[in-house]
């Protein structure tokens, strides 16, 4: 089985990348599954066709069903979170994370994608990495500063949780979603770290038409680009065996970089 954190700062596409990927793995006829682990809930509305009922809504029924079936016979399950203001964001993946640990849901899996908000300042978004619920972490950046920020903090909790289990660092996705497109500084952070850019998704439309369908664009927009790198980025991924201990910037370094 191949489990999988995509990690990225909020708003910079980490939760289309998991979307696209699952379609991609389930068209290639394995058994995947994604677990959102973002208190928006969002994570499988474009596999679902809309939002489904999350894990901590449902707290308290032992017998309720957190996992759905989505496009492709995805297996979709939502963390949740409390209303904002209200409790700690990371309390819906620490109860995920237990119920699908005691109903067994992903033996029958090929592929399990967890879509993680990339603030592991918060205990409940660095379970993943404490509980060595997925080996392979693959970053997702765009090239502006405060992405790269955030991917960078990312790899300092890799680093203190690798010693513990088997997670690491397995790669970056460049996201060009930014209207400042920089691949050099991209690959340039991706070599300081001791990890690789492992697949570029190019500005869009047809991702953005798509999900205004409640789709992916490999669902939406088979034939299109972006279906085909979402695609080869799944193929990629599967074989894909390089991985390591990241050695973060510090942030001195890292605003160099940007800087260049």
């Amino acid at each position: 089985m191949k489990r999988l954190c995509i990690y990225g700062k909020g708003g910079i596409g980490k939760s289309t990348v998991a979307a696209n990927l699952a379609a991609a793995f389930a068209d290639s006829g394995k058994r995947t599954a994604v677990v959102g682990c973002d208190p928006k809930a969002d994570s499988t509305r474009n596999l679902m066709g809309r939002k489904i009922p999350t894990v901590i809504s449902r707290l308290g029924d032992e017998n309720s069903e957190i996992a759905f079936h989505g496009y492709g016979g995805i297996t979709c399950v939502e963390a949740g979170g409390p209303e904002p203001g209200t409790g700690c964001a990371g309390r819906g993946i620490i109860a995920a994370l237990d119920k699908i640990r005691k109903k067994d849901l992903f033996l029958q899996h090929d592929v399990v994608i967890y879509d993680v908000l990339g603030d592991v300042v918060c205990g409940g978004f660095s379970m993943p990495l404490r509980e060595n619920v997925a080996e392979e972490v693959y970053l997702v950046t765009t090239s502006e500063f405060m992405s790269l920020y955030a991917a960078n903090n990312i790899c300092r909790g890799i680093r203190k949780y690798a010693s513990m289990g088997s997670v690491r660092l397995a790669g970056i996705i460049y996201n060009e979603r930014s209207s400042l497109s920089r691949p050099e500084i991209v690959e340039q952070f991706a070599k300081k770290l001791g990890s690789q850019v492992i697949g570029r998704i190019p500005l869009s439309t047809e991702i953005s038409l798509a999900e205004a369908e409640k789709k992916t664009v490999v669902e939406c927009y088979p034939e299109s680009v972006a279906a085909d790198n979402f695609r080869k980025l799944a193929e990629k991924i599967w074989v894909h065996e390089r991985k390591c201990i990241p050695t973060p910037l510090a942030e001195e370094k890292l605003e160099e970089l940007c800087r260049m």
